[in-house]
């Protein structure tokens, strides 16, 4: 099973059933609880375009022979990386304010065109997820194999559905800023361990240089093809073999971004008053 996938369909599904809820829980709150078909018929056709853009990504890759099929790997994982890193710096300053926010899209809606607007605000707030997901599965996808993605994807959607069923059913209380930024933690990881897997397709096709082509070699201590090193290579991007160019990217990665998420998740320093001015005499 694919820890990554699993925790990413975690968060996202979580994510995206918080959204759902937020909406639903205005509109009743409104006293608009018969227009919540159009929201859930954004959802079903979110859902529908991610499960259709994952596997055309998968189809589009195996339908490639190398050097493409390397290039196109690269790409898909570097845009994956993207997505990823834009994902961590919104949740850092934009968690706090998510139900806010779409409590205000929802008046806009309601005002602006009724059933048709809550639907696309259901799509775009539902599918903007699912986009990410998909590719972000499929990113992986090529690291790993496609049984232990499924496996890892199951695992993460029940986990995040019994999760959302425990808080809106029974009343348990989720703390969002905390789970968010443990998330965001893994994700960083994750992203690392993509960006190191995209630089080394990059070399494979020598599109980049490796700078070193092994800066060590752990393969007969701990072979990234089985046991606990096929564990760690899904889980963090561990290789037994890792080239210059690669461990910089992985360790940039983590320390630039990472730096640059948790400056922008500190607390906004409250606005001081200004010192009254000394009267004027005329």
């Amino acid at each position: 099973m694919s820890i990554p996938a699993a925790v990413l369909i975690f968060r996202e599904g979580l994510e995206a059933a918080l959204i759902v809820a937020i909406l639903l829980g205005y509109l009743r709150k409104l006293g608009q609880s018969r227009r919540a078909a159009g929201v859930w018929a954004g959802v079903g056709l979110a859902v529908a375009l991610t499960l259709g853009f994952a596997l055309t990504l998968q189809a589009i890759g195996a339908s490639f022979d190398y050097p493409a099929k390397g290039i196109y790997e690269g790409v898909t994982s570097l845009v994956a990386v993207i997505m990823l890193t834009g994902m961590i710096f919104w949740m850092t300053r934009q968690a706090r304010h998510m139900k806010g926010s779409l409590e205000r899209s929802v008046d806009a809606a309601l005002a602006g065109g009724g059933t048709a607007a809550l639907f696309a605000l259901a799509f775009v707030s539902v599918a903007r997820e699912g986009v990410e997901t998909g590719l972000f599965l499929s990113a992986a996808a090529f690291a790993s194999s496609e049984r232990a993605i499924v496996l890892g994807g199951i695992a993460g959607l029940l986990a995040a559905i019994v999760a959302a069923w425990l808080m809106y059913r029974v009343g348990v209380r989720l703390n969002l800023r905390r789970f968010f930024t443990v998330t965001s933690v893994l994700l960083l990881v994750f992203g690392a361990a993509i960006l190191r897997y995209a630089v080394h397709e990059f070399e494979e096709v020598r599109l980049l240089p490796p700078l070193i082509e092994q800066v060590w070699n752990t393969g007969h201590l701990l072979p990234d093809g089985t046991g606990l090193g096929a564990v760690l290579s899904a889980l963090v991007g561990y290789t037994s073999k890792p080239s210059l160019l690669q461990l910089l990217a992985y360790v940039g990665y983590l320390v630039g971004i990472g730096s640059a998420a948790w400056y922008r998740s500190r607390p906004m320093p409250a606005a001081t008053p200004a010192p009254a001015s000394a009267a004027r005499v005329a």
